[in-house]
């Protein structure tokens, strides 16, 4: 299994894509395309995998990503809804010299920068959000305008968060194939136990083949992987439910409540109790991305 590519079809008098997808159309597993996407969550919560980045999104949450870097978006609950506008383009979809022009030279810069997913931040994240929501209902020259307009706001503000420090580095189809495939496999099991022998047989490799190779493709250890999906799932049932943290602790896939809390403090810097009461309190920032280091070992 490789990761899915995405094809929305255009419409015969759309140049690009402006659509609200929501449960259960919006549930799509590792996928990539070749179109750039901004994408604003307008129900709904959940984790967050864009290239080798784990992190949560929630209502109101605007991403813009470059052409072609993995991902995925997943919701808290098999139950729950979610939904999102999401806009597709192309960066030749006013023609191939538009993007060139003397003009576009900022806008150039990030899309190029966009490769590494950008989650949009701050004031630029309040501005961008009605002009997402009218781009699906606008027509004729006023599309463009409004995503130019978008693409204006986030190049002059430069009111982001780089999600990934690096790109995915495969040397070919047959390593991307192999990475996608582990990534799908942890998203889909990390609340059974998962050892190092089920994800190296998954990419058809020794233990010690896959490790190094896990790592030299995502600066980080599969075990840091594995760990930044499970922390990030219990982050959701602290938030949103009463549950004490020794339940939590094994509906997220760990085997001990000692481990649990020695992975939450590693990456929260807040034992799971603190986390949540840090969030039960009036500060403002609840959300909590969980961003890659390379430093891992």
């Amino acid at each position: 299994m490789k990761s899915h590519v995405q094809k929305l079809p255009l419409g015969d008098h759309n140049s690009f894509i402006a659509k609200t997808f929501r449960t259960p159309y919006f549930e799509v597993g590792w996928h990539q395309h070749i179109e750039y996407e901004l994408i604003l969550f307008t129900q709904g919560s959940g984790l967050s995998f864009i290239g080798n980045h784990i992190g949560e999104f929630e209502k109101g949450d605007v991403y813009f990503l470059g052409s072609n870097i993995p991902h995925t978006f997943q919701k808290r609950e098999p139950e729950s809804i979610t939904s999102a506008v999401v806009v597709q383009f192309r960066e030749d979809f006013l023609g191939n010299d538009f993007i060139n022009a003397p003009e576009c030279r900022l806008i150039k810069q990030v899309l190029e920068i966009s490769r590494y997913g950008l989650k949009i931040t701050g004031n630029t994240k309040q501005q961008l959000q009605p002009l997402i929501t009218n781009l699906e209902f606008a027509e004729n020259f006023r599309r463009i305008l409004i995503l130019g307009e978008c693409l204006e706001i986030i190049t002059s503000a430069r009111d982001y968060q780089q999600v990934t420090a690096y790109g995915m580095q495969q040397e070919n189809q047959k390593d991307k194939e192999r990475i996608d495939k582990v990534f799908q496999f942890t998203i889909d099991s990390f609340k059974e136990p998962i050892s190092l022998s089920q994800a190296a047989a998954i990419a058809c490799m020794s233990v010690p083949a896959f490790c190094n190779y896990f790592k030299r493709s995502t600066k980080k250890t599969y075990i840091d992987f594995l760990n930044e999906i499970r922390v990030g799932y219990a982050c959701h049932l602290l938030t949103e439910t009463k549950k004490n943290v020794t339940d939590i602790c094994f509906e997220s896939g760990y085997n001990t409540v000692a481990n649990f809390h020695k992975q939450f403090l590693k990456a929260k810097k807040l034992t799971p109790l603190q986390y949540r009461k840090y969030l039960e309190s009036d500060i403002p920032q609840r959300g909590t991305n969980i961003y890659f280091n390379s430093q891992s070992t």
